[in-house]
């Protein structure tokens, strides 16, 4: 019977350290970026034109029901096909932030339909712009009233990141993958990477529901 040896593994901190951090970085880049483009997004699904209405709703439709790794697969091999080369940092950022972009679009859709109709009917008695209407009334009670869902799909697309490993993205689940091969003690390496993800899904999701109220839209009640 084997016995749980976790010194080998713990040796190569340095390695899990650095995945560690490289992991932080993809969450924080593509959760901001996503959830702007998610907004934009959903803006010109509820505002604009015939032609962009149908345009983002293929996008959603597409990157909503089709696998992340096909996604990041397609956009690292695919795309290289073409003449169109990126290393795997880049590529994965792109595909984290497509990928969330087009859940979070739905996510603040559904939060902007909810909006009482004399709401945007006062913008416009006002004689604000579509763009005003949705920036200075719609956006903020749309985002409180979403939140919750809106952290969940935000903690999703960091433990998403795992995935970027299969194109030799160097983030934690990478360096398991490195240190389990070297040191055969995988069940060791991956109750490490393991405990490193719970810790970072619970930190995530505390940090947000945090943020949430007190920097992105306010203390109001909507």
């Amino acid at each position: 019977m084997s016995v749980l040896d976790f010194s080998t593994v713990m040796q190569a901190w340095p390695l899990f350290l650095s995945g560690l951090w490289l992991t932080c970085v993809l969450t924080a880049v593509s959760c901001v970026a996503g959830t702007l483009l998610g907004a934009a997004c959903a803006w010109g699904r509820i505002q604009g034109p015939a032609w962009m209405k149908a345009g983002l709703a293929c996008y959603v439709e597409l990157f909503r029901n089709t696998p992340f790794i096909i996604q990041i697969f397609f956009i690292f091999f695919g795309v290289a096909s073409v003449g169109l080369k990126m290393s795997a940092i880049p590529a994965s950022l792109i595909a984290l932030v497509l990928n969330l972009g087009a859940y979070a679009c739905e996510i603040v859709r559904a939060g902007i339909e909810a909006t009482p109709k004399g709401q945007i009917e006062a913008a416009q008695s006002l004689a604000l712009s579509r763009w005003q209407t949705f920036t200075r009334i719609l956006i903020a009670p749309a985002l409180a009233r979403v939140w919750p869902a809106l952290v969940s799909q935000l903690v999703i697309i960091m433990l998403a990141s795992s995935v970027c490993s299969q194109i030799s993205a160097e983030e934690v689940s990478y360096a398991a993958n490195f240190v389990a091969g070297k040191t055969f003690r995988s069940f060791e390496a991956f109750m490490v990477v393991t405990a490193c993800y719970l810790v970072l899904a619970i930190f995530l999701r505390k940090l947000l529901l945090w943020i949430g109220p007190r920097f992105v839209f306010g203390r109001m009640k909507f």
